[in-house]
């Protein structure tokens, strides 16, 4: 096993931890204090995690391993109930941040990956279930579905915007479900003419079996070759209803005749599809087979936007930093709390796509060696409609109370409410904040702990 260093975690949570992490086949060396990880990480440089739980002092700690072991790998555990501790373990250095429970599986991801971009080789590779993103309370609902969901064979329906990470989500269920040997098929049915993707889903015209009245498939078609794992369906929509009418039959028989051989053939498929929030409509247009819907949406999971779980965007916007920064070849470059306070604030109406495509401008726009400051990101922020509130016309002092209303709600809904931790992610006194909050007419709510 390949040993970690935990710095901090509580002694009750050990065993817990020591197993979801063997499972991971990571070994654990406990450190009760900075000066017993520094003795090891003397004999050998080892990842570190560290338990930012006890807040001010743990993050001290952070900060004063971060100041004398700055090439280490470092990893924060925070307590999603924190919000705060997300944006502090980014400011402090650390490559990712892990909400708890802790997963030894996304331990080893981020390991794995960071050691990746340490080699400067090709690391661009396509997102992984382990890079889901859950310290929001939101997004914690959504991961007990998809735990529920994982128990079950049955067809999964993920609504939510573009860029959502739907498709993330769903690898996330079939991983869970049947593990990474299985096929997990991808179709976007809004890339093919009508044969054309009749032809790529079934390999075959459709002629039912006259004795069984089974559907034909080919061996060669993207049915057949999903058995035993999933078929995951985007824009269903655009599929026509011949090609709606052959699948629905398929799932509901879970059985065809195989055009080679002409032998029936179970097919145990899972099917899942991403669609918008209002796919109810098209199936009321007659756009997609109501019999086929039902099938696709006996577990519906609604994917929320990342502008109503702001908790993930500091730990989000880090790991992209540092794909970014892999990917272009640079060292990585750290956020400032003036940046990362901004951009937790935004509306990132494209969701996470958006928002890489944002720390990709930035990153390649900074020279080498650069941190990244306020009014790096602020060049690259759209004030024309796109990104702000600015559309609305006024003068320059309506435009910028405009702005200072959103940004500050914005960052007091990130720290449910807490004035303090707010005033300090702005940058201002308290007696400043409320000042502003009165003269701004901004109300102060805060949520209740789940």
């Amino acid at each position: 096993m390949e040993p970690v260093i935990y710095l901090g975690c509580p002694p009750a949570e050990r065993p817990e931890t020591e197993r979801a992490l063997a499972a991971a086949s990571l070994g654990v060396i406990w450190a009760d204090s900075v000066s017993s990880a520094l003795s090891e990480l003397e004999r050998r440089d080892l990842p570190v995690l560290l338990d930012l739980s006890r807040g001010g002092a743990a993050l001290q700690s952070a900060r004063d391993l971060r100041m004398q072991r700055a090439s280490t790998l470092m990893f924060a555990v925070v307590d999603s109930r924190r919000p705060d501790l997300t944006t502090e373990a980014v400011l402090a250095g650390m490559a990712d941040v892990f909400a708890r429970p802790l997963g030894g599986r996304r331990v080893a991801h981020a390991i794995a990956r960071e050691r990746r971009y340490e080699g400067r080789g090709d690391s661009r590779s396509a997102a992984s279930v382990e890079d889901l993103y859950c310290h929001s309370a939101s997004m914690r609902e959504v991961s007990t579905v998809i735990a529920r969901a994982a128990s079950m064979r049955a067809g999964v329906l993920l609504r939510g915007e573009r860029g959502t990470g739907r498709q993330l989500i769903a690898r996330s269920i079939h991983a869970t479900q049947v593990g990474g040997t299985s096929p997990f098929i991808v179709v976007d049915c809004a890339e093919y003419e009508a044969d054309e993707l009749n032809d790529r889903l079934f390999g075959t015209a459709s002629v039912p079996d006259p004795a069984k009245g089974l559907e034909r498939v080919a061996a060669r078609g993207l049915v057949h070759q999903a058995i035993g794992g999933t078929l995951y369906l985007q824009n269903i929509a655009e599929a026509p209803a011949r090609v709606q009418a052959r699948l629905g039959r398929i799932l509901r028989d879970r059985e065809a005749t195989l055009a080679e051989t002409g032998a029936a053939v179970g097919l145990d498929v899972r099917p899942m599809a991403s669609a918008d929030p209002g796919i109810e409509t098209s199936v009321q247009e007659g756009r997609i087979r109501e019999d086929l819907f039902r099938r696709l949406s006996v577990i519906r999971l609604d994917v929320p936007p990342l502008r109503s779980r702001r908790e993930d965007i500091p730990a989000l916007a880090n790991f992209f930093v540092r794909e970014v920064c892999a990917a272009h070849q640079v060292p990585p470059k750290t956020l400032s709390r003036a940046a990362l306070s901004l951009i937790s604030a935004l509306p990132w109406r494209g969701n996470a796509i958006e928002l890489r495509t944002l720390v990709e401008a930035v990153v390649n726009s900074l020279a080498v060696g650069r941190g990244i400051g306020l009014e790096d990101v602020l060049a690259h922020v759209k004030l024309d409609g796109g990104s702000v509130v600015f559309a609305n016309g006024g003068t320059l002092r309506q435009a910028r109370a405009r702005f200072e209303r959103e940004y500050i709600s914005a960052v007091l809904e990130q720290h449910q409410g807490r004035i303090s931790e707010a005033a300090k992610a702005l940058g201002i006194q308290r007696t400043n904040l409320y000042r502003k909050m009165r003269s701004l007419k901004i109300a102060r709510e805060r949520r209740t702990k789940r």
